[in-house]
């Protein structure tokens, strides 16, 4: 007997009508108090502020000292903020939901998110190059154009953006409140745990939720690029599929018209329409008759002559090889 559970698994009969996120007023407002955050960070670090007293002194207070008992879990949990695994897993699962969908759209917007989480956090990181609290060299400095990379933080970005792009593409709003609620846990859960094992500075958490949560608010601004390239594609594939095709042939009887099946961009195949008659001029061969004399068809080819002379036998002929009979002589 067929369930509900074994039904989801087929492939629906034609793309659904899902309606991208847009850039609302609340979103944009979003957005912007999000950048404004992130830029804050970013300048108090520059200027050695408070924040980066609280790093040295959340780094020495050693947390993964205080409570070793939890070490070992954490060590596998922070695996749920690096890229390789989590987006592996993440792309699996939008690959079902775009072959079972017809559409691409989940594969190129998660390709899209983390081409633009690379950028714009490696871009920072490197630009900065801060040291992480495992190896800094002076107390109270941030640490900055030491040739490092862990400002912003990169798992935490990475958490906020691969888990957030399952709620992002939620079809119901449920779905998105429970899948925006189980990324936000993750990603928090993620950045805590990089200060508690001590390879990134509380700033760098706080800077990695920021650049992720940045990347998630502006999708909606490439959702136009997105739908291009998806029609580019499925238009690459039509194009393959119709050179890859073999044109069918009707055989027809001698003499008669030629019909040829040209291919449709459907899938489907439409007989080409015979072209009118050409006026014949007086004592030329018609188009027909000339068509007939230079391509002839298998059944209207001219039987091939068998070996050997079709001639009936002569009483007075020797046949070949064979000796002459002797004739009567005249006279005595």
């Amino acid at each position: 007997m067929r369930t509900d559970i074994f039904a989801r698994l087929d492939r629906e009969p034609e793309p659904p009508k899902i309606e991208p996120p847009r850039m609302s007023r609340h979103r944009i407002a979003l957005f912007g108090g999000t950048l404004a955050f992130y830029l804050a960070i970013v300048v108090a670090v520059l200027v050695s502020s408070w924040l980066v007293t609280l790093d040295w002194k959340v780094m020495l207070f050693r947390p993964y000292q205080q409570w070793p008992g939890i070490h070992a879990f954490l060590d596998y949990y922070v695996v749920l903020g690096q890229r390789g695994p989590t987006a592996t897993m993440v792309a699996c699962w939008l690959g079902w939901r775009s072959w079972r969908q017809h559409t691409l759209r989940p594969l190129l917007t998660l390709g899209a998110a983390l081409l633009l989480l690379n950028v714009t956090v490696g871009a920072v990181k490197i630009g900065l190059g801060r040291l992480g609290p495992h190896y800094a060299t002076q107390i109270g400095s941030a640490e900055l154009f030491a040739g490092g990379d862990i400002f912003p933080s990169g798992h935490t970005a990475n958490a906020v953006v691969t888990w957030g792009i399952l709620a992002y593409l939620a079809t119901t709003p449920r779905a998105r409140r429970y899948l925006s609620a189980m990324s936000a846990i993750v990603s928090l859960g993620v950045g805590l745990t990089t200060v508690y094992l001590g390879t990134h500075w509380l700033s760098d958490v706080l800077l990695g939720w920021a650049a992720g949560l940045l990347i998630m608010l502006g999708l909606p601004w490439v959702e136009p690029l997105i739908t291009r390239a998806e029609a580019w594609i499925f238009a690459q594939r039509d194009n393959l599929r119709g050179l890859g095709r073999p044109v069918p042939s009707v055989p027809v009887a001698a003499g008669g018209p030629r019909t040829v099946l040209l291919p449709q961009p459907d899938g489907g195949d439409v007989p080409a329409q015979n072209p009118a008659p050409e006026p014949v001029a007086a004592g030329a061969a018609s188009p027909r008759s000339r068509a007939h004399t230079t391509h002839l068809v298998r059944s209207e080819r001219t039987p091939v002559t068998p070996a050997g002379s079709r001639r009936p036998p002569h009483a007075d002929r020797t046949p070949r090889g064979g000796t002459a009979p002797a004739r009567p002589v005249a006279g005595g």
